[in-house]
């Protein structure tokens, strides 16, 4: 009786991480792509356009004010006493939080001024008002 052909061939023991690295690098890609979009609220801001240096990278708390007046702390929509409290608590935990004040162009400069006094009340040094480049949209 002859041997089988397959008697012959050596087993692959190990396991090809290759298409399994291949995939989790896949998930890093998208993951730091959305990542910046996922931390700002969902609320239709139009900046104003100014002439400024870009913002250092440093933790920041980004108080948004919309085009109806909701405003939010991150990505999460609160009122006014809510954000107090917060921007209070998360104040307490890290003083060198930068604080910026995003706000809709057509909203009147009171309720930017307002944002930006109780920042200063809570406790925060380090405030600024957003805006985007002339010539970008």
């Amino acid at each position: 009786m002859r041997p089988s052909s397959f008697e012959s061939i050596p087993m692959m023991t190990r396991v090809n991480v290759t298409p399994i690295i291949d995939v989790a690098l896949v998930l890093v890609i998208i993951l730091l792509i959305t990542a910046p979009i996922l931390s700002v609220a969902d609320l239709d801001v139009s900046v104003p356009e100014a002439h400024t240096r870009e913002t250092e990278s440093d933790v920041r708390l980004l108080i948004t004010l919309g085009k109806t007046g909701e405003v939010a702390l991150d990505e999460e929509i609160l009122s006014v006493a809510s954000l107090r409290r917060e921007l209070t608590r998360r104040l307490q935990e890290d003083p060198k939080l930068f604080v910026v004040v995003r706000a809709d162009q057509d909203m009147p400069y009171e309720r930017v001024a307002d944002l930006l006094q109780l920042s200063r009340d809570v406790g925060a040094k380090r405030i600024a008002v957003a805006s985007r480049q002339k010539g970008t949209q």
